[in-house]
């Protein structure tokens, strides 16, 4: 794919920040054939995965705890979020982790990160002000990934069906399934539309949606669920269109976890698997 077609959206936050007197949509766009219900899940089921900003019943930006005192999300969540300006004037940005309270002191950004350059690396550390066993953190894939490897989506942003893409937000929690279609510094995946002959659409088939930016692409094992990447944005293909985003046929982008392994451990300053 060339770079003009890779554009990568981070809009999945930056709408959301500038148009906040439109409505916007909640988590996770959903097959138009399935009930809502069935994506929707517990928070307490997947503890060490907080979001960053509450506007209202919006919920903005995902992280995700790897180590006792680290957490990963998505760079331009710092930015399109008010952490990046909390902790420049000195103020600990305060989030609740697990129906606790915690203060991020700390951010650390990896030094590709440029919006301008479709080949930057969107991933940013946050540090904890105080170290904590609980809730246990997720661990990190430390294998390569391949494609058709299904992954869980996780994410409070845009509600919206497949046929129509974002609609509406409600602050839900919500789970999706989807299957890695390309694999290179980053990985993609393709919500496939079930009446497609061809498809191959799993049972709760998703998207990332806005506001999703930063949220976690998780791996089930049979040694239980481990981080391979992190929400970047959807790709702008000549068909992309903000109010249909997430429509059948759109690609979102995630940051590998394992492609940026050496630059996890030199800031955390441990080698991974991380104690939990």
């Amino acid at each position: 794919m060339n770079k003009s077609f890779l554009r990568v959206i981070r809009r999945f936050v930056f709408l959301l920040l500038c148009v906040v007197a439109v409505s916007h949509s909640s988590a996770i766009i959903i097959r138009h054939d399935v009930g809502p219900v069935r994506y929707e899940v517990r928070e307490s089921n997947y503890p060490s995965v907080f979001f960053l900003e509450r506007q209202g019943n919006r919920k903005v930006c995902a992280a995700t705890i790897i180590h006792q005192q680290w957490a990963l999300t998505a760079a331009h969540c710092v930015e399109q979020t008010l952490l990046g300006n909390t902790l420049a004037n000195g103020r600990d940005f305060a989030v609740i982790v697990a129906g606790q309270d915690r203060e991020i002191d700390a951010v650390i950004i990896h030094p590709e990160f440029d919006l301008q350059d479709a080949a930057d690396v969107d991933l940013a550390l946050l540090r904890f002000k105080q170290a904590s066993v609980t809730p246990r953190a997720m661990p990190l894939h430390l294998q390569e990934l391949e494609a058709d490897t299904i992954v869980t989506l996780l994410g409070w942003g845009y509600f919206g069906l497949g046929t129509t893409g974002r609609q509406y937000n409600d602050g839900s929690f919500r789970l999706a399934m989807n299957r890695i279609t390309d694999v290179d510094h980053r990985f993609r995946i393709r919500f496939d539309d079930p009446r497609d002959f061809a498809s191959q659409a799993l049972p709760l088939e998703g998207m990332p949606s806005l506001g999703d930016s930063g949220g976690p692409a998780l791996l089930e094992s049979e040694n239980g669920l481990f981080l391979v990447g992190i929400t970047v944005g959807e790709i702008e293909a000549d068909d992309f269109s903000e109010e249909t985003q997430g429509r059948y046929g759109a690609v979102a982008v995630y940051e590998s976890v394992t492609m940026q392994l050496d630059w996890i451990e030199a800031v955390i300053g441990s080698s991974a698997p991380f104690d939990s």
